[in-house]
């Protein structure tokens, strides 16, 4: 049993932070009383200076892609798609997949992230790496049209295999986006995940042109389409973006299968626009929070992402109360794990799993906070630099700069190796 004592307590059903003393045992929180309670015993003395909050959930990412970082910058979405990223991402071979992983899991583990979401192709090493390092993972097998139809069948051993294992990883259903995968397709693969009890993840209306380029975009609207298709029908559906939902349309989306994952970086780098999210979540949208690939970001920095999209809202739309620190940390917690299929997983609480990060408050930009305005701080003040331990399932895996489980400097020097083979330098 491990004990963390005089901690700063915050989750999503928290509207203040609490001073708490807090258990861990076999993977998940077995106490949490005031602080003071626990006097004996060996413990993590926190001494009222450390912040406990859930695991960040990436819920929208495609982690391979810390290999392709820095290519095609500044280009549209398309261009960047079509000429820089789908023709270097043809010659990556399975090693390079999970060397790519590894390397985004040193970036997410050190930022406070315990969990993320995966969509992309060449996934078959991956999940034994995800278990190596301790972490949780919703996978996809990334699925677009073309002659290759065995990618179905991928995904379909992707779950088979590793759907559950561990207790740290659930396999969803990749198909990629409207202009990639044909009607016909969607509806089988819809079908497929429904047959299995699985999620779905998929991008969607990231672009304003997107639904152009849809096979039946005259014939339906969007929403329609996802209903015809079966897509409704799955246990998850996690869409990626949702930057063109029309307004008149979200209460379609306010179902309790639905995420829409907001990754406010990404479609600022890429021009896509900006989510409305103030009006997705009036209409009663559940929202989490995704960094998208590092090829578009740039970074896998939960912090970041968070504290964009909480000012991006309040001056896009000149008023300072959209977007209120307690639901920004909301969407990059609890609603990613759920999004992802994961029960139990994203609030500090008796029985639920033990990942969280510790967060150093003995620092000048926390000057002032109380326990009333802890979210406040953590959003706008609070870094990734603050984070001094990540905790997966009550295993430590990351703790001061160090990793436990990964070899940061073997990752790093042969991600750089490999980034030199795929750009030919």
């Amino acid at each position: 049993m491990k004990t963390y004592k005089n901690v700063a307590v915050w989750d999503a059903e928290h509207s203040a932070a609490e001073m708490c003393d807090v258990q861990t045992e076999h993977g998940r929180f077995v106490s949490i009383r005031p602080a003071g309670s626990i006097t004996s015993g060996c413990a993590y003395e926190c001494r009222g200076k450390m912040a406990m909050l859930p695991g960040f959930v990436n819920a929208h990412g495609h982690a391979p892609m810390t290999l392709l970082r820095g290519l095609g910058e500044e280009m549209p979405l398309m261009d960047w798609l079509e000429k820089r990223m789908w023709p270097i991402e043809n010659k990556m071979g399975k090693a390079q997949m999970t060397l790519g992983t590894r390397l985004a899991m040193l970036e997410m583990l050190s930022t406070g992230t315990t969990c993320y979401a995966e969509q992309y192709f060449g996934l078959d090493d991956v999940p034994q790496a995800v278990l190596d390092a301790g972490m949780r993972a919703g996978l996809s097998r990334g699925l677009t049209n073309g002659k290759d139809q065995d990618r179905l069948s991928q995904n379909i051993e992707l779950f088979k295999n590793w759907h559950g294992a561990g207790g740290l990883i659930n396999v969803q259903f990749g198909p990629h986006a409207l202009y990639t995968v044909d009607f016909g397709y969607l509806s089988e693969v819809a079908a497929t995940a429904k047959e299995y009890g699985a999620g779905i993840q998929m991008h969607w209306l990231e672009t304003e042109g997107e639904w152009s380029l849809c096979d039946l975009h005259d014939k339906m609207k969007p929403e329609e389409y996802l209903e015809k298709s079966g897509l409704l029908g799955v246990s998850h559906l996690t869409l990626a973006h949702g930057v063109w939902i029309d307004e008149g349309a979200m209460d379609f989306y306010a179902k309790d299968n639905i995420t829409i994952a907001h990754c406010p970086k990404s479609n600022l780098k890429l021009g896509s626009g900006v989510a409305n999210v103030p009006a997705l979540l009036r209409h009663g949208v559940s929202l989490a929070i995704g960094t998208d690939g590092a090829a578009s970001n740039n970074r896998l920095d939960m912090w970041d992402e968070m504290r964009f999209a909480a000012l991006l809202q309040k001056g896009l739309r000149n008023d300072p109360t959209q977007m209120a620190s307690r639901d920004v940390l909301r969407m990059a917690t609890l609603n990613g794990a759920r999004a992802l299929g994961f029960d139990r997983v994203g609030l500090i609480k008796e029985g639920w799993a033990a990942d969280f990060m510790l967060v150093d408050l003995d620092q000048p930009q926390y000057v002032g906070w109380d326990c009333g305005s802890l979210s406040a701080y953590l959003v706008y003040a609070g870094s990734s630099s603050d984070v001094r331990e990540t905790v997966v399932a009550g295993e430590p895996l990351y703790q001061d700069g160090e990793f436990t489980t990964l070899d940061s400097s073997r990752i790093i020097s042969e991600a750089a190796a490999e980034r030199n083979k795929l750009t030919g330098k």
